[in-house]
Protein backbone atom coordinates (compact mmCIF):
# COMPACT_ATOMS: atom_id res chain seq x y z
CA UNK A 1 0.00 0.00 0.00
CA UNK A 2 1.52 3.33 -0.72
CA UNK A 3 2.15 5.76 2.34
CA UNK A 4 -1.04 7.69 3.42
CA UNK A 5 -0.45 11.39 3.35
CA UNK A 6 0.63 12.21 6.59
CA UNK A 7 -0.48 15.22 8.88
CA UNK A 8 0.95 17.03 12.05
CA UNK A 9 -1.21 15.77 14.67
CA UNK A 10 -0.31 12.22 15.48
CA UNK A 11 -3.02 10.41 17.30
CA UNK A 12 -3.03 6.64 18.38
CA UNK A 13 -6.18 5.00 17.37
CA UNK A 14 -8.14 3.13 19.90
CA UNK A 15 -9.75 0.10 20.87
CA UNK A 16 -12.32 -1.36 18.42
CA UNK A 17 -15.52 -0.54 20.34
CA UNK A 18 -18.18 -3.63 19.56
CA UNK A 19 -21.75 -1.80 19.51
CA UNK A 20 -23.61 -4.26 21.41
CA UNK A 21 -26.83 -3.17 22.17
CA UNK A 22 -27.90 -2.31 26.08
CA UNK A 23 -31.49 -3.03 27.12
CA UNK A 24 -32.32 0.62 27.56
CA UNK A 25 -30.95 1.94 23.79
CA UNK A 26 -33.92 3.15 21.82
CA UNK A 27 -34.19 1.28 19.21
CA UNK A 28 -31.76 2.01 16.35
CA UNK A 29 -34.50 3.32 13.45
CA UNK A 30 -38.20 4.32 14.63
CA UNK A 31 -40.47 5.46 12.18
CA UNK A 32 -43.62 6.84 13.04
CA UNK A 33 -46.55 7.52 10.87
CA UNK A 34 -44.29 9.23 7.99
CA UNK A 35 -45.31 10.58 4.86
CA UNK A 36 -43.68 12.38 2.11
CA UNK A 37 -45.46 13.66 -1.12
CA UNK A 38 -43.77 15.41 -4.26
CA UNK A 39 -45.80 17.51 -6.50
CA UNK A 40 -49.23 15.96 -5.24
CA UNK A 41 -48.04 12.35 -5.61
CA UNK A 42 -47.71 10.51 -2.14
CA UNK A 43 -44.25 8.25 -2.04
CA UNK A 44 -44.74 7.48 1.22
CA UNK A 45 -48.01 7.30 2.76
CA UNK A 46 -48.37 7.10 6.69
CA UNK A 47 -45.75 4.17 7.40
CA UNK A 48 -44.43 3.23 10.77
CA UNK A 49 -41.71 0.68 11.87
CA UNK A 50 -39.26 -0.10 14.12
CA UNK A 51 -36.13 -1.62 13.95
CA UNK A 52 -34.27 -2.92 16.84
CA UNK A 53 -30.57 -2.60 17.00
CA UNK A 54 -27.68 -5.08 15.94
CA UNK A 55 -30.63 -6.70 13.36
CA UNK A 56 -30.08 -6.61 9.62
CA UNK A 57 -33.91 -6.59 7.94
CA UNK A 58 -34.55 -5.90 4.34
CA UNK A 59 -36.46 -3.49 2.22
CA UNK A 60 -38.06 -4.93 0.02
CA UNK A 61 -39.99 -3.43 -3.20
CA UNK A 62 -41.04 -2.94 -6.76
CA UNK A 63 -38.70 0.16 -8.33
CA UNK A 64 -40.56 3.70 -7.21
CA UNK A 65 -42.87 1.80 -4.38
CA UNK A 66 -40.95 4.40 -1.82
CA UNK A 67 -37.58 2.81 -0.31
CA UNK A 68 -35.20 5.14 -1.72
CA UNK A 69 -37.66 7.92 -0.42
CA UNK A 70 -37.94 6.77 3.48
CA UNK A 71 -33.92 6.06 2.91
CA UNK A 72 -33.16 9.37 2.29
CA UNK A 73 -35.35 11.00 4.87
CA UNK A 74 -33.24 8.29 7.37
CA UNK A 75 -29.80 9.76 6.26
CA UNK A 76 -31.08 13.51 6.95
CA UNK A 77 -31.09 14.52 3.25
CA UNK A 78 -34.74 14.86 2.74
CA UNK A 79 -37.64 16.33 5.38
CA UNK A 80 -41.13 14.68 5.99
CA UNK A 81 -44.23 16.04 5.35
CA UNK A 82 -45.32 14.67 8.54
CA UNK A 83 -44.34 11.92 11.21
CA UNK A 84 -41.31 11.49 12.67
CA UNK A 85 -38.28 9.74 12.09
CA UNK A 86 -35.46 8.87 14.74
CA UNK A 87 -32.02 7.18 14.19
CA UNK A 88 -30.50 5.72 17.91
CA UNK A 89 -33.32 7.88 19.69
CA UNK A 90 -32.12 10.94 18.03
CA UNK A 91 -34.98 12.95 15.73
CA UNK A 92 -33.68 13.35 12.01
CA UNK A 93 -35.44 16.62 11.35
CA UNK A 94 -33.85 18.42 14.75
CA UNK A 95 -30.64 17.09 15.15
CA UNK A 96 -29.72 16.17 11.40
CA UNK A 97 -25.63 16.49 12.36
CA UNK A 98 -26.10 14.00 15.65
CA UNK A 99 -28.15 11.96 13.27
CA UNK A 100 -25.01 11.64 10.79
CA UNK A 101 -22.50 10.64 13.06
CA UNK A 102 -24.61 7.74 13.88
CA UNK A 103 -25.42 6.71 10.19
CA UNK A 104 -23.62 5.20 7.16
CA UNK A 105 -25.19 6.02 4.08
CA UNK A 106 -24.52 4.29 0.75
CA UNK A 107 -26.69 5.09 -1.75
CA UNK A 108 -27.87 3.07 -4.90
CA UNK A 109 -25.47 5.75 -7.16
CA UNK A 110 -22.43 6.38 -4.93
CA UNK A 111 -20.21 9.31 -6.75
CA UNK A 112 -16.69 8.54 -7.08
CA UNK A 113 -14.14 10.94 -8.39
CA UNK A 114 -12.53 8.66 -11.32
CA UNK A 115 -9.31 10.12 -11.15
CA UNK A 116 -8.51 9.34 -7.40
CA UNK A 117 -7.00 6.04 -6.40
CA UNK A 118 -8.53 3.96 -3.94
CA UNK A 119 -6.77 5.18 -1.20
CA UNK A 120 -6.64 8.71 -1.87
CA UNK A 121 -10.56 8.67 -2.15
CA UNK A 122 -10.94 7.13 1.59
CA UNK A 123 -8.42 9.79 2.66
CA UNK A 124 -10.20 12.48 1.32
CA UNK A 125 -13.48 12.01 3.16
CA UNK A 126 -12.03 10.34 6.34
CA UNK A 127 -10.14 14.86 6.48
CA UNK A 128 -14.30 16.01 5.15
CA UNK A 129 -15.14 13.67 8.64
CA UNK A 130 -12.90 15.75 10.86
CA UNK A 131 -10.38 12.34 11.37
CA UNK A 132 -6.68 13.53 11.70
CA UNK A 133 -3.03 12.12 12.10
CA UNK A 134 -2.72 8.36 12.99
CA UNK A 135 -6.31 8.32 13.64
CA UNK A 136 -6.93 9.10 10.26
CA UNK A 137 -4.40 6.84 9.11
CA UNK A 138 -5.75 4.04 11.06
CA UNK A 139 -9.69 4.30 9.98
CA UNK A 140 -8.40 3.91 6.43
CA UNK A 141 -6.33 0.92 6.75
CA UNK A 142 -9.12 -1.09 8.59
CA UNK A 143 -11.87 0.12 6.32
CA UNK A 144 -9.51 -0.73 3.49
CA UNK A 145 -8.97 -4.50 5.13
CA UNK A 146 -12.51 -5.15 6.18
CA UNK A 147 -13.54 -4.71 2.29
CA UNK A 148 -10.25 -6.25 1.03
CA UNK A 149 -9.25 -3.25 -1.10
CA UNK A 150 -5.62 -2.88 0.51
CA UNK A 151 -3.95 -4.64 -2.40
CA UNK A 152 -5.65 -2.07 -4.45
CA UNK A 153 -4.74 1.21 -2.53
CA UNK A 154 -3.02 2.58 -6.06
CA UNK A 155 -5.37 1.70 -8.25
CA UNK A 156 -7.47 4.42 -10.30
CA UNK A 157 -11.40 3.92 -9.05
CA UNK A 158 -11.85 3.94 -12.75
CA UNK A 159 -10.26 0.81 -13.20
CA UNK A 160 -12.36 -0.44 -10.31
CA UNK A 161 -15.01 -3.50 -11.46
CA UNK A 162 -18.62 -2.79 -10.29
CA UNK A 163 -18.07 -5.03 -7.26
CA UNK A 164 -15.23 -3.38 -6.28
CA UNK A 165 -16.60 -0.01 -6.64
CA UNK A 166 -19.31 -1.11 -4.02
CA UNK A 167 -17.11 -2.12 -1.69
CA UNK A 168 -15.45 1.42 -1.62
CA UNK A 169 -18.52 2.79 -1.56
CA UNK A 170 -19.26 1.12 1.52
CA UNK A 171 -15.79 1.70 2.86
CA UNK A 172 -16.95 5.24 2.74
CA UNK A 173 -19.94 5.11 4.56
CA UNK A 174 -17.66 2.95 7.44
CA UNK A 175 -14.79 5.43 7.72
CA UNK A 176 -16.34 6.93 10.76
CA UNK A 177 -18.02 3.64 12.53
CA UNK A 178 -21.56 4.47 12.39
CA UNK A 179 -23.46 2.29 14.58
CA UNK A 180 -26.80 1.86 11.82
CA UNK A 181 -25.98 1.24 8.13
CA UNK A 182 -28.17 2.11 5.80
CA UNK A 183 -27.88 0.95 1.79
CA UNK A 184 -29.98 1.42 -0.91
CA UNK A 185 -29.96 -1.67 -3.59
CA UNK A 186 -25.86 -1.93 -2.90
CA UNK A 187 -26.15 -5.43 -5.05
CA UNK A 188 -27.76 -3.93 -7.86
CA UNK A 189 -25.78 -4.81 -10.79
CA UNK A 190 -23.02 -7.22 -9.28
CA UNK A 191 -22.15 -10.18 -10.34
CA UNK A 192 -22.90 -13.67 -8.76
CA UNK A 193 -19.11 -13.25 -6.82
CA UNK A 194 -19.78 -10.34 -5.72
CA UNK A 195 -23.09 -10.57 -4.09
CA UNK A 196 -21.67 -13.00 -2.24
CA UNK A 197 -18.87 -11.06 -0.84
CA UNK A 198 -21.37 -8.13 -0.32
CA UNK A 199 -23.36 -10.52 2.03
CA UNK A 200 -20.36 -11.56 4.06
CA UNK A 201 -19.57 -7.95 4.78
CA UNK A 202 -23.03 -7.41 5.94
CA UNK A 203 -23.22 -10.64 8.04
CA UNK A 204 -19.57 -9.30 9.55
CA UNK A 205 -21.06 -6.16 10.47
CA UNK A 206 -23.91 -7.28 11.64
CA UNK A 207 -21.99 -9.64 14.28
CA UNK A 208 -20.10 -6.61 15.48
CA UNK A 209 -23.72 -5.20 16.43
CA UNK A 210 -24.14 -2.68 13.73
CA UNK A 211 -27.73 -2.06 12.89
CA UNK A 212 -28.17 -2.93 8.96
CA UNK A 213 -31.05 -1.46 6.67
CA UNK A 214 -30.53 -2.66 3.14
CA UNK A 215 -32.63 -2.29 0.51
CA UNK A 216 -33.54 -4.60 -2.81
CA UNK A 217 -36.41 -4.89 -5.16
CA UNK A 218 -35.61 -9.08 -5.35
CA UNK A 219 -36.03 -11.11 -2.37
CA UNK A 220 -33.24 -13.78 -2.66
CA UNK A 221 -30.67 -11.16 -2.35
CA UNK A 222 -32.27 -10.54 0.81
CA UNK A 223 -33.23 -13.63 2.10
CA UNK A 224 -30.08 -15.13 3.18
CA UNK A 225 -28.61 -12.29 5.26
CA UNK A 226 -31.82 -10.55 6.72
CA UNK A 227 -33.21 -11.17 10.15
CA UNK A 228 -36.54 -9.70 9.24
CA UNK A 229 -38.09 -8.46 6.23
CA UNK A 230 -39.92 -4.62 5.29
CA UNK A 231 -42.36 -4.79 2.05
CA UNK A 232 -43.27 -1.70 0.78
CA UNK A 233 -45.80 -1.23 -1.71
CA UNK A 234 -46.81 2.41 -3.57
CA UNK A 235 -46.07 3.87 -0.53
CA UNK A 236 -47.12 1.90 2.19
CA UNK A 237 -45.70 -1.13 4.68
CA UNK A 238 -47.54 -4.38 3.56
CA UNK A 239 -45.88 -6.73 5.99
CA UNK A 240 -42.66 -6.96 8.76
CA UNK A 241 -41.70 -10.30 9.73
CA UNK A 242 -38.93 -12.92 9.49
CA UNK A 243 -38.47 -15.22 6.14
CA UNK A 244 -39.52 -17.70 7.65
CA UNK A 245 -42.78 -16.28 9.17
CA UNK A 246 -43.96 -15.04 5.50
CA UNK A 247 -42.79 -18.54 4.08
CA UNK A 248 -45.28 -20.05 6.94
CA UNK A 249 -48.31 -17.47 5.83
CA UNK A 250 -51.08 -19.59 5.38
CA UNK A 251 -51.48 -20.23 1.43
CA UNK A 252 -54.20 -21.83 -0.32
CA UNK A 253 -51.91 -23.81 -2.42
CA UNK A 254 -49.13 -25.72 -2.10
CA UNK A 255 -46.78 -27.14 -5.02
CA UNK A 256 -45.74 -30.86 -4.63
CA UNK A 257 -42.45 -32.46 -6.50
CA UNK A 258 -43.47 -35.90 -7.73
CA UNK A 259 -41.04 -38.80 -9.17
CA UNK A 260 -42.81 -41.61 -11.08
CA UNK A 261 -41.38 -44.87 -12.88
CA UNK A 262 -44.26 -44.18 -15.62
CA UNK A 263 -43.78 -41.40 -18.01
CA UNK A 264 -44.15 -38.16 -16.97
CA UNK A 265 -47.16 -37.67 -19.41
CA UNK A 266 -49.35 -40.24 -17.14
CA UNK A 267 -48.43 -37.16 -13.71
CA UNK A 268 -50.13 -34.79 -15.92
CA UNK A 269 -53.26 -37.18 -16.93
CA UNK A 270 -53.73 -38.00 -13.58
CA UNK A 271 -53.86 -34.39 -12.45
CA UNK A 272 -56.39 -33.60 -14.72
CA UNK A 273 -58.77 -35.55 -13.29
CA UNK A 274 -58.01 -35.27 -9.68
CA UNK A 275 -59.81 -32.79 -7.84
CA UNK A 276 -58.06 -30.13 -6.30
CA UNK A 277 -55.23 -30.91 -8.07
CA UNK A 278 -53.35 -28.75 -10.84
CA UNK A 279 -50.62 -30.10 -12.96
CA UNK A 280 -47.71 -26.81 -13.26
CA UNK A 281 -45.16 -28.30 -14.68
CA UNK A 282 -42.99 -31.57 -16.07
CA UNK A 283 -39.23 -32.66 -14.47
CA UNK A 284 -37.42 -35.38 -16.10
CA UNK A 285 -38.91 -38.06 -14.23
CA UNK A 286 -42.05 -36.67 -13.21
CA UNK A 287 -44.01 -32.97 -12.91
CA UNK A 288 -44.84 -30.64 -10.21
CA UNK A 289 -48.70 -30.69 -8.87
CA UNK A 290 -50.65 -27.93 -6.81
CA UNK A 291 -52.20 -29.04 -4.35
CA UNK A 292 -55.49 -27.23 -2.84
CA UNK A 293 -56.04 -26.32 -0.10
CA UNK A 294 -52.56 -26.65 1.18
CA UNK A 295 -53.37 -28.38 4.52
CA UNK A 296 -50.70 -31.27 5.61
CA UNK A 297 -53.70 -33.74 5.70
CA UNK A 298 -54.92 -32.71 1.90
CA UNK A 299 -51.53 -33.42 1.17
CA UNK A 300 -51.61 -36.78 3.04
CA UNK A 301 -54.59 -37.46 0.64
CA UNK A 302 -53.26 -36.79 -2.79
CA UNK A 303 -50.49 -39.41 -1.96
CA UNK A 304 -52.98 -42.14 -1.32
CA UNK A 305 -55.11 -41.04 -4.08
CA UNK A 306 -51.88 -41.75 -6.09
CA UNK A 307 -50.53 -44.87 -5.00
CA UNK A 308 -54.97 -45.80 -5.11
CA UNK A 309 -54.64 -45.02 -8.48
CA UNK A 310 -51.58 -47.53 -9.63
CA UNK A 311 -48.86 -44.05 -10.06
CA UNK A 312 -45.72 -45.84 -9.38
CA UNK A 313 -44.23 -42.99 -7.56
CA UNK A 314 -39.84 -42.70 -6.20
CA UNK A 315 -40.19 -39.31 -4.85
CA UNK A 316 -42.65 -37.11 -3.09
CA UNK A 317 -42.06 -33.90 -1.54
CA UNK A 318 -43.45 -30.86 -0.96
CA UNK A 319 -41.57 -27.65 -2.29
CA UNK A 320 -40.62 -24.61 0.40
CA UNK A 321 -43.06 -22.09 -0.53
CA UNK A 322 -40.49 -19.16 -2.54
CA UNK A 323 -40.50 -15.70 -0.87
CA UNK A 324 -41.77 -14.25 -3.99
CA UNK A 325 -44.48 -16.12 -4.18
CA UNK A 326 -45.67 -14.91 -0.51
CA UNK A 327 -45.07 -11.77 -1.82
CA UNK A 328 -47.09 -11.89 -4.74
CA UNK A 329 -49.66 -13.22 -2.62
CA UNK A 330 -49.65 -10.58 -0.05
CA UNK A 331 -50.01 -7.75 -2.98
CA UNK A 332 -52.68 -10.15 -4.84
CA UNK A 333 -54.86 -9.95 -1.12
CA UNK A 334 -54.15 -5.84 -0.97
CA UNK A 335 -55.76 -5.64 -4.96
CA UNK A 336 -58.58 -7.55 -3.73
CA UNK A 337 -59.58 -5.87 -0.43
CA UNK A 338 -59.24 -2.62 -2.99
CA UNK A 339 -61.64 -3.80 -5.05
CA UNK A 340 -63.91 -4.65 -2.29
CA UNK A 341 -63.61 -1.37 -0.98
CA UNK A 342 -62.05 -2.63 2.45
CA UNK A 343 -59.90 -0.78 4.12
Amino acid sequence: MSDLPEDETNQTQGEKIVNTPKPSDPPAIEVTHLTRSFSGIQAVNNISFEISRGQVVGFVGANGAGKTTTMRILATLDYPNSGEVKVCGINVVDYPAEVRRKIGWMPDNYGTYQNMTVVEYLDFFARALGYQGQERINRIVEVMEFTDLASLADRLIDKLSKGMGQRLCLGRALLHDPEVLVLDEPAAGLDPKARVELKHLIRILAEDGKTVFISSHILSELDEMCDSLLFINEGKIIHHGSSENLRKKKSSTCLVEVQLKDPPEKLKEWASLAPGVTFRDSTKRGGRIEVEPAADEDIAQVLRRMISDGLSIIDFHQEERKLEDAFIEILGEIEESSTLGVS
